[in-house]
Parts: structure tokens; sequence; C-alpha cells
């Protein structure tokens, strides 16, 4: 999750909070815009079509956004928490912080802060547990796929394979957004034995393309999905958002994908078991 709030706890004036709809999209996507988010109409409309969350509204004019997005009954991650630059240390990221905490319920909670919304979290007892690295640029170069007996294009015959690749690795059943987003992008799929491994997705998202969510056993075979995915990329702007002890930032950099910031992994609750199979690129900070 990208956080853009620096809320302080107080619970301020008349301002009303409403379920996120979809007639909230253009005031939303107005929010990101003036914060120099790189969020479209179009993926403010596909978060609200795997989530659900809330916003903050002065006379008809949304002022703030924050979402949910639940994986099964035990798991969910929080992200979309945008407060405009002008409402902003009035206590509407706690407003909406604790709506969202009364909505997820019991479930395991996961999100991805800035440095700004970091204490509004650990207050609500959220950890830091690791850290992800954005990193992003033109590509400029050519990469090489892989042999297509490595990693070839997936097939809808795949989709059990990758839906339970995908639950091993996240410790939760995401079959919904994993659905929307084969339909919004291009995925591949990593072969061992005849069998498949590891998938992953490439889509339009932001201000070019996004590589994520990618699923692999290990780093060396993610690193084969993902040149397969950037194959087909070369001279587009380029988005992958990684955890650090995955091993594959300074890789990115080299292919000139440069790292240009990082977020810190927060967890209230136990995480589910996973592995062997793990993340290695995520969908984006709101959907992991």
């Amino acid at each position: 999750m990208e956080t853009a709030s620096r809320d302080r706890d107080i619970a301020t004036d008349d301002v009303a909070l409403v379920p996120f709809s979809t007639r909230h999209l253009p005031g939303a996507h107005k929010l990101s815009v003036d914060l120099r988010w790189p969020y479209r109409m179009e993926d403010w409309d596909f978060a609200l079509q795997v989530g659900r969350g809330f916003v903050l509204e002065r006379q008809g004019e949304v002022i703030a956004t924050a979402a949910w997005f639940p994986y099964g009954p035990d798991f969910a991650t929080i992200g979309m928490i945008i407060v405009s630059g002008a409402a902003q240390g009035r206590g509407y990221g706690a407003k909406l912080m604790d709506a969202l905490l009364d909505a997820a319920g019991p479930r395991v909670l996961l999100l991805n802060s800035t440095p700004e919304g970091q204490p509004l979290y650990l207050r609500r007892g959220f950890e830091p547990v690791g850290t992800i690295h954005q990193h992003q640029g033109l590509l400029s170069r050519r990469v090489e796929a892989p042999s297509p007996d490595v990693v070839r294009p997936m097939e809808t015959t795949d989709l059990g394979a990758v839906l339970r690749l995908d639950e091993e690795a996240t410790g939760a059943p995401r079959r919904l957004l994993l659905e929307r987003l084969l339909d919004a992008g291009e995925a591949q799929v990593l072969l061992r034995d005849g069998a498949v491994a590891g998938y992953a997705v490439s889509r339009v998202w932001g201000r070019g393309h996004v590589v994520g969510p990618v699923i692999a056993p290990s780093a060396e075979d993610a690193r084969l999905l993902i040149e397969a995915a950037l194959s087909r990329l070369e001279g587009c702007f380029v988005r992958i958002d990684t955890e650090l002890d995955t091993g594959l930032s300074p890789w990115f950099e080299e292919i000139g994908l440069p790292q240009v910031s990082d977020a810190l992994i927060m967890v209230r609750g136990t995480m589910p078991p996973r592995g062997p199979a793990r993340v290695f690129a995520l969908s984006n900070q709101s959907l992991n």
C-alpha cells in the first residue's frame, strides 16, 4: 500500500464516512492525480472490483479514500489510503483506518506503508516484518526470453495449478484477484518436468506496465519468469515491486529499472503458513 497520510489520531468535524462505490471513482482519481500518484481511472475501478472500502466526503467532494481486499475469511490486505493535501493532519487517516479495521474483523491484515503512515499503524497493532523495493523506469534494453520449454504463455488448463501455487505462496485464497489479473494482462508459467511450478502476470497499470505477481520456487526461477515478461516490454515504462530479501533488486538496477522508493511491510496478527513457492513481485502495493 502506498500511504500519503500525515494524520494525527484525532476525530474531526462533519465530514461523512461512506462506503466506496463507483460514483466515487472520479473523485478518487482526482485525489490521486492531485497527489501525483500514478493511478489511472481504470486502476481505481480494478481495485473496487476486487476489494471494498470507504471514502470521506465533504459536501459531495471526495477528500480521502481507503480500501481493503479480503482473501478468504482469515486474511486481507489494506491499501489505496489517500488523504488530500489540504485535509492532512486532521485525523482523517485514523478515521478511515478504524473503519477498515472494524470491517475486516478478526482477519490477519497486511499493508505496505511509507514513513508518514507508520506511527498510525503501529498504534493500531501493526508490526514491521520486511521492506518492499519499488523499481521502475523506461526499459531501454532488450531482455531475452527464456526457452519456451522453460517458460511459456499460460493456458486455460493451467489455472488450477496457478491458483494452488498462489495460495501456497501467499497463504490465502485469491481466486477473484487472479481471475481479474488474468483478464487484464498476460501471464507466463514456469515449467519443471512438464508441470507448472510458477507464474507471472504483466499488465497495463499506472504510468505503463507492472510485472507482478510473480510466484516461483526460487529467485532464479522468478528471474526467468520476469525475463519472459520483459522480453515483450522493450521501450515501455515498467514497474516491479519486490521484497528486499528476494535479492532481485541488484538485477533490476542492472537492466535499467532503478529503485525509486521503498515501503515498510506491516502486519497485524500472525501471517498464515506459506511456501515453498513464494512471492517475488507484487501485483501492486495495495493488492499485494
